[in-house]
């Protein structure tokens, strides 16, 4: 995947972030917040929920989360300190303003269900029903990855559901927006129209952010190790994300 892409190096740190004049983009699982062996086992912290409000309020409200949690989820781990929202990869958006878009459920999740419930007993599977989506995670049980991507490429092929691979985990979701069309969209709205995109994000479903930052003038920055990737830089992880965030080198 990506293989015409350039590898970033380990020096090619971002900007200082430009609060009068951007638009911002931000994962949540890997970027905002560690990723955990459970996706209930992220919570909310007092410290990340301030500095995100914060950024939030001098950017002039010109930030988004874009993510593949549910939007309840996202409200509950930043708690409501954002309005702007794109859930489940973009199938549910949030605007500024507050107005919920979605898109309604594949009528082949219904199948997929039944499919994938061979999964449910195996030791370190979990199992992640999003309404619009299903996502298998297998962290606990890297060596299952054949096996899950196997099957998910099957129930996918059955039921018309899109397959995205991330890190650790395979999601059938209903067919429709992504992170970069998520992106696209914030941008032509208010307070986002006519400031510069950054998306920041570590996996690679965040490819399609990184690409629609870029066409639209601004760029991605990957977050953790070097890897090819549409994004132009990087920060090494979680706590170099809010540092960065908070304007400290």
């Amino acid at each position: 995947m990506h293989e015409s892409l350039p590898v970033l190096e380990r020096e090619a740190a971002p900007p200082p972030l430009d609060v009068s004049a951007t638009a911002l983009f931000l994962d949540l699982d890997g970027t905002l917040a560690p990723i955990e062996a459970r996706p209930d086992h992220v919570v909310a912290d007092a410290g990340r929920t301030a500095l995100i409000k914060a950024a939030a309020q001098r950017m002039g409200g010109r930030l988004a989360i874009v993510s593949g949690r549910s939007l309840a989820d996202l409200d509950r781990i930043l708690e409501g300190a954002v309005p702007a929202a794109a859930a489940i990869h973009g199938l549910v958006r949030r605007t500024a303003a507050g107005g919920v878009l979605s898109r309604p459920p594949h009528p082949g999740l219904n199948t997929a269900r039944v499919m994938l419930d061979r999964l449910a007993d195996r030791p370190g599977i979990l199992l992640e029903d999003k309404a619009l989506g299903l996502a298998v995670h297998f962290r606990k049980a890297p060596e299952r990855e054949a096996e899950v991507t196997e099957l998910c490429r099957r129930v996918a092929a059955t039921t018309g559901l899109v397959l995205q691979l991330g890190s650790m985990v395979a999601e059938l979701r209903t067919p429709g927006a992504d992170k970069g069309a998520s992106v696209r969209a914030f941008m032509v709205e208010a307070p986002f129209a006519g400031a510069t995109p950054v998306f920041v994000g570590d996996d690679l479903t965040d490819e399609d952010g990184f690409a629609a930052a870029a066409e639209l003038g601004g760029y991605g920055v990957l977050v953790g190790e070097p890897r090819k990737s549409a994004a132009r830089y990087r920060l090494a992880d979680v706590d170099a994300v809010l540092a960065w965030l908070a304007g400290r080198p």
